[in-house]
């Protein structure tokens, strides 16, 4: 298992971090965070992003940014291109750095707005996206020392984008406290094993608690019951094989953890007011 806390580690002669990740099988699931804002730009890709209590598809040309400490993950599906990989450009900057160049620079006062609404997650528009990809494009291929300024038109750029949209709850945002832990761990064995059957007992030893306690600790960060919480992933997940995949209805209910189709039209249709075969249509004739 992955650790939890990922330590980013900027090169020689850097204040922020850059990678450029290329994978062809797939980019796995990996629940993490980090002290750092990370901005994200995922090519070549479809599947699922977890940040926070979000839950949400992606595509190709998905840019998103994340505050500090917020829990994440990407798990793709498929690729647009099988014969090319998929690919996530990251960059990373601590927040110290961030509020360094904001308040010294007036010009980048709306880059310190774009931070503080990034502590939920942002997703910027599409039209930002295609904006800024050349300049993301440029920064990885330019020599390190000429990276720096191009970060910062990007930031700019994209803190004049007014459709960006926020993901994870005001609740999901972390504060320091002394069950951060658990709750990381009881998280990690969730967001791997939800399509298996969990039960609140093991959950529960997993976070040395007793049941009750890991009840009253996961609502108070997470602020649904653990049941509630392991059913939004496995609808999640659900919504992401109807729509990305043609496999039959009863084998994407057995693939996320349902014995039984009919309990499980019974909550995708109470989650999303309408049944499987609605909402795959409904994906179908977006798409055309």
């Amino acid at each position: 298992m992955k650790p939890l806390l990922e330590k980013v580690m900027p090169p020689e002669g850097a204040s922020w971090a850059w990678l450029d990740r290329q994978l062809d099988d797939a980019i796995p699931f990996q629940w993490h965070h980090h002290p750092e804002f990370e901005l994200t730009l995922t090519l070549n890709s479809v599947g699922q992003r977890f940040i926070g209590d979000h839950i949400g598809d992606y595509d190709d040309g998905d840019l998103v940014l994340i505050g500090p400490n917020l829990p994440h993950t990407w798990a793709s599906r498929d690729k647009r291109d099988p014969a090319a990989p998929h690919v996530a450009r990251v960059m990373w900057f601590h927040p110290d750095w961030a509020e360094g160049l904001t308040k010294l620079l007036a010009e980048l006062r709306p880059v310190a707005d774009l931070l503080a609404r990034a502590q939920r997650g942002l997703k910027f528009s599409n039209a930002a996206s295609d904006a800024v990809r050349p300049l993301i494009d440029a920064l990885f291929a330019r020599p390190p020392a000429d990276r720096l300024s191009l970060l910062i038109d990007i930031l700019r750029r994209l803190a004049e984008d007014g459709a960006a949209t926020p993901l994870a709850s005001s609740a999901a945002v972390p504060h320091h406290s002394a069950d951060r832990t658990r709750i990381d761990r009881v998280l990690d064995v969730i967001h791997t094993h939800y399509m298996e059957p969990l039960s609140i007992d093991a959950l529960a030893d997993i976070a040395a608690l007793s049941p009750s306690g890991l009840h009253r600790m996961f609502v108070r960060h997470m602020r649904s019951p653990v049941s509630v919480y392991i059913t939004r992933l496995r609808l999640g997940e659900a919504c992401a094989l109807l729509s990305g995949t043609e496999r039959p209805i009863a084998h994407v209910a057995s693939d996320v953890g349902y014995e039984s189709l009919a309990n499980f039209n019974r909550q995708f249709k109470a989650a999303k007011r309408m049944t499987p075969r609605q909402y795959r249509q409904k994906f179908a004739v977006g798409r055309r």
